[in-house]
């Protein structure tokens, strides 16, 4: 038996990314959120989901992508570091299994970004696998904790 992971593939620009499942709590439509003052740019806003505050936050801008405008967002509500959060991608395209065999780890590749844990292969594709745990500094991870513990209504 050959171990694989469950992910969640989703599509920034042109690029492909995934993250375990086991991370997702459910995917939405995305329909713009509520901004704050003095976050950093990539943080969207809060949204509302349920009587819960998310944080949601624009990975094309953490990862300064320019994507295109379109308003056909979806947005992969996660837990990060303990923490739950919005990202908002392009598109959520499927869930795939990956064996092992197929996974790559990252080192070497992309030592800037300690946040890519490896590398999937798909038939032809390549997919980017984030370590959600560490796309985030201390700091960043503080300013949303913030963001995210302000109640509605105060």
């Amino acid at each position: 038996m050959v171990a694989s992971e469950q992910l969640v593939v989703f599509q920034l620009t042109t690029e492909e990314y995934a993250i375990p499942i086991s991370q997702v709590k459910e995917i939405i439509r995305y329909n713009g959120a509520t901004k704050l003052p003095n976050t950093p740019g990539y943080v969207d806003g809060i949204i509302n989901l349920r009587g819960k505050v998310i944080p949601i936050i624009d990975l094309a801008g953490k990862f300064a992508l320019l994507t295109a405008k379109n308003s056909d967002k979806q947005a992969l509500i996660v837990e990060a570091a303990g923490q739950d959060m919005g990202l908002v991608v392009d598109a959520v395209t499927e869930v795939i299994r990956l064996e092992e065999t197929l996974i790559e780890a990252a080192n070497g590749i992309a030592q800037s970004n300690e946040f890519i844990r490896s590398i999937g292969k798909v038939d032809k594709r390549l997919l980017i696998i984030l370590d959600l745990d560490k796309l985030f500094s201390q700091e960043e991870m503080i300013v949303m904790r913030e963001a995210g513990c302000q109640k509605w209504g105060d």
